[in-house]
């Protein structure tokens, strides 16, 4: 797979193999992506930084797959709702841009309403 779209038809065609369409609405995905994310977080618990170095091999795989399952309910979700997420992101970054001007924020963390 090369891009977002042969992600999403691979996806679909397991989803259809499996007739599982009838259980990916919005909301069911949108849950579903909340929960793995959540679990992407569960390797980095108390570690001090969470480095590639301080995971371990068993735990960055954790990650690596976790990531997987994330990207694919958020590819799945964008299919459901029409949604180009190449688009979407490039627009985000442009809005970020103004929200976020880079010579007032340049090496600072505080949110856009902080300043």
């Amino acid at each position: 797979m090369k891009n977002l779209q042969d992600v999403r038809d691979r996806l679909r065609d397991f989803s259809a193999q499996r007739n599982w369409a009838q259980f990916h609405t919005p909301k069911n995905l949108a849950s579903a992506l909340i929960v793995e994310a959540a679990e992407l977080l569960e390797p980095f618990q108390w570690l001090q930084r969470g480095g590639r170095e301080e995971l371990g091999e068993q735990q960055w795989q954790a990650v690596r797959h976790e990531m997987a399952d994330v990207l694919a309910y958020l590819v799945m979700l964008a299919d459901q709702l029409e949604i180009d997420l190449i688009s979407a992101v490039n627009e985000k970054i442009t809005l970020n841009e103004l929200k976020y001007p880079r010579h007032i924020v340049h090496g600072d963390a505080r949110k856009y309403d902080q300043y």
